[in-house]
């Protein structure tokens, strides 16, 4: 039975794709998961427009955003979504291999929920984005 919410991945690395849904696979939530690889394609699926014109327009309740996209950057998406009245209320997470200073200060400066650099480890990459999962979709109330 599919969650009655969605979370929305935008990450174009295959490898932190999978790691990723095996983590909330670990908590029967693989199912919530919609996965878009690009900037440009997380946009489209915030706005149901292009390929996904047809999906149903309910917000998800969590964002995952790597920052390191083709088309468009996490930033760029971050940005577009803390300026729309519609999504600025959904808790983004930057889930990126970046720790740079800059790209942090930016981040928090457009309104990320929170900066989450990708361990490098597998076993820690999962239990850091399970970690996540508990928390925001869980234990954390997120207007609607």
């Amino acid at each position: 039975m599919k969650p009655q919410f969605r979370i929305l991945l935008a990450e174009d690395n295959e490898n932190d794709i999978e790691l990723t849904l095996e983590a909330f696979n670990q908590h029967g939530l693989q199912d919530a998961v919609d996965v878009c690889r690009d900037g440009t394609l997380a946009l489209d699926y915030l706005y149901c427009r292009g390929a996904y014109s047809q999906r149903i327009a309910e917000n998800p309740i969590l964002i995952l955003l790597d920052n390191k996209m083709p088309k468009l950057t996490g930033i760029d998406v971050l940005k577009t979504i803390k300026q729309d009245e519609n999504l600025r209320n959904i808790p983004v997470i930057m889930l990126t291999s970046s720790d740079i200073d800059k790209d942090i200060i930016e981040s928090y400066n457009l309104g990320v929920n929170a900066y989450v650099v990708k361990p490098v480890d597998f076993e820690e990459f999962i239990e850091t984005v399970k970690t996540l999962g508990l928390f925001w979709i869980t234990l954390n109330k997120v207007p609607r």
